[in-house]
């Protein structure tokens, strides 16, 4: 019984702020939905499903829904496939060398610049990227295609490529952390697995493929749910980027900026909030099947 006292004195005060400063926000964002609630109001009238019953005929909000769609398809693979491929680089690609295998020449480095833009913050990144994205020749993309002879493209204000310029920012910026992610998982591999298959003639493409993939399985489903959870936000690199804070004509626009929007500039917080509430239910049965799809037996080494 004392044991379980001690145990329970550590984890009160833990579950206590959680409570406070989790759960209760979850239950009023709930509550407010269900509201009429401007932001002014101390007695807002209740309402009942209503504000949900309009999302289903918001198209705004359907477009958001339909952009996160992209990002969680798109987003993730491609970030996992870099990070995937540059980890295999930085710690099995430089073959075997004295006994033990290695990355390729420089691996610690690369290490460095891989991960270098992670610690940007985010407002930089969407500076630094306004200037590479400019439309005209003064921009760096547009720049190098001008010295090509190709003509400028509108990458932020192309309808058909703002949410994939935005993306790609996203991208750019999070590939650092699997690397380092993946790297780690690589690294708790023994030696002598790839060393034996090395012997066995196996190549990097088998080395990859049969060796170390299944054996970081659990690894990169961990950083499959954290990038699909990155793609229900996109927030911030989209507040900054796009045209007109979700365009051109709500091309690149997402929920959480929408929820913002619909808060902050308009006053409907119980609108916002049943849209939050709707991203909360979209993020949660994200998580819960990935976790599901993506399970398979546990390879001890």
């Amino acid at each position: 019984m004392r044991k379980y006292g001690f145990i329970f004195s550590f984890l009160v005060i833990p579950v206590i702020l959680y409570a406070i400063f989790v759960i209760s926000p979850y239950l009023q964002a709930f509550y407010i939905s269900l509201t009429n609630w401007r932001g002014i109001s101390a007695n807002p009238q209740f309402i009942g499903f209503e504000n949900f019953t309009r999302l289903l005929g918001d198209d705004v909000f359907w477009a958001a829904v339909r952009h996160h769609a992209v990002l969680l398809v798109a987003m993730p693979l491609i970030t996992i496939a870099i990070a995937l491929f540059f980890s295999f680089l930085l710690n099995v690609g430089g073959g075997s060398k004295s006994g033990k295998m290695a990355g390729v020449r420089g691996s610690k480095f690369y290490r460095v610049v891989y991960f270098f833009p992670q610690v940007l913050a985010v407002a930089v990144v969407g500076v630094l990227f306004q200037a590479i994205y400019r439309p005209d020749n003064t921009g760096v993309l547009n720049g190098l295609l001008d010295l090509v002879g190709l003509g400028p493209v509108g990458w932020l204000i192309d309808t058909n490529l703002a949410l994939w310029s935005i993306m790609g920012v996203i991208i750019w910026q999070g590939v650092g952390f699997y690397v380092v992610l993946f790297s780690a998982g690589m690294a708790a591999i023994p030696s002598e697995v790839f060393e034996a298959a090395a012997l066995d003639g196996a190549g990097r493409f088998r080395l990859f493929f049969s060796i170390t993939l299944p054996l970081i399985w659990d690894t990169i489903q961990v950083g499959w749910v954290y990038l699909g959870i990155a793609a229900f936000d996109a927030f911030a690199l989209v507040q900054v980027l796009s045209v007109d804070r979700g365009g051109p004509d709500n091309a690149t626009t997402v929920l959480p900026l929408e929820i913002w929007r619909t808060a902050f500039t308009f006053s409907k917080f119980g609108y916002a909030s049943a849209m939050g509430v709707a991203l909360f239910f979209l993020t949660i049965t994200f998580a819960a099947l990935s976790l599901r799809v993506t399970r398979r037996e546990r390879i001890e080494v």
